[in-house]
C-alpha cells in the first residue's frame, strides 16, 4: 500500500473537539464516558504522531481544556523604532519572535499585549491598532498544536523602558527589514507576517488583515 493520505494530527484535533463538546453537553454518565473514550483515542493518535509525547502526557494536555471547544488566543506586539522591529529570543526553542503570549481572562486584548511586551522585553508600550487576526494553522506555523489558536497582532507605540530579558526570553533586539533573523520561533512568528507588518509601518492606512 502507498503512504497514507490521512493527516492524523488533524483527525486527532477533530476527535478532541468532538469529545470536548460531547462532554460539555452530555446528559448522563454513559454519554460522558463515550466521549471520554473518544478523547483517549485522540490522545493515542497524538502519541503516534507527535515527538516526545506519550499518550498519558497527550491526554493530560487535552484535558486541560474544558467546556465547549473554542480557539485559544495568542497576542503579539508589533513595535517599531527607527524603522526597526522589536523582537525577543525565546529560551524554549532559541528562536526569535515578536513578544507576546496567551491572553489572560479578565483583561482586554490591548492590556494583554502591553503586559506581554513589557514582561518579555522590558519595554512599556500602548496598543494603537489591530494589524492582523490569523488562524495559526492557516498561516503555516509549526509545530502543530492540539488546539485551534487565533493570533492577534497589535501595532504598539513605544512609551519607555529598557531591554530586560525575562524567564522566557534571553535576548532583546531591534531588526531592520533587510536584517531579520533567519532563526525564528516558528510556532510564534513567521517571516511573511513580519514582512506584512513592515508594509503596515510604511503604509499606516492599510486595513487589518484576517484569516
Amino acid at each position: 500500500m502507498g503512504e497514507s493520505k490521512f493527516n492524523w494530527f488533524d483527525i486527532a484535533k477533530r476527535l478532541k473537539a468532538i469529545s470536548q463538546a460531547g462532554r460539555h453537553f452530555a446528559k448522563d454518565d454513559y454519554e460522558r464516558k463515550r466521549h471520554e473514550e473518544i478523547e483517549q483515542i485522540a490522545a493515542e493518535i497524538f502519541e503516534q504522531h507527535t515527538e516526545n509525547m506519550d499518550a498519558i502526557q497527550a491526554l493530560g494536555i487535552l484535558q486541560e481544556d474544558a467546556g465547549y471547544p473554542t480557539p485559544k488566543v495568542d497576542c503579539r506586539g508589533v513595535v517599531f523604532r527607527d524603522d526597526k522591529i522589536l523582537m525577543v529570543k525565546e529560551i524554549a526553542d532559541g528562536g526569535w519572535t515578536l513578544p507576546g503570549g496567551w491572553c489572560d481572562t479578565g483583561t482586554t486584548p490591548s492590556q494583554n499585549v502591553a503586559r506581554e511586551v513589557c514582561e518579555e522585553s522590558g519595554y512599556k508600550v500602548k496598543a494603537t491598532k489591530l494589524l492582523a487576526v490569523y488562524d495559526r494553522d492557516n498561516q503555516g506555523h509549526t509545530p502543530s498544536y492540539p488546539f485551534s489558536i487565533y493570533k492577534l497582532f497589535f501595532l504598539c507605540e513605544l512609551l519607555g523602558g529598557e531591554p530586560t530579558p525575562s524567564s522566557e526570553t534571553s535576548e532583546i533586539a531591534w531588526f531592520a527589514e533587510d536584517q531579520l533573523p533567519e532563526n525564528l520561533s516558528n510556532g510564534r512568528t513567521l517571516h511573511h507576517e513580519l514582512r506584512q507588518f513592515f508594509d503596515h509601518h510604511r503604509n499606516p492606512d492599510l486595513p487589518t488583515k484576517f484569516d
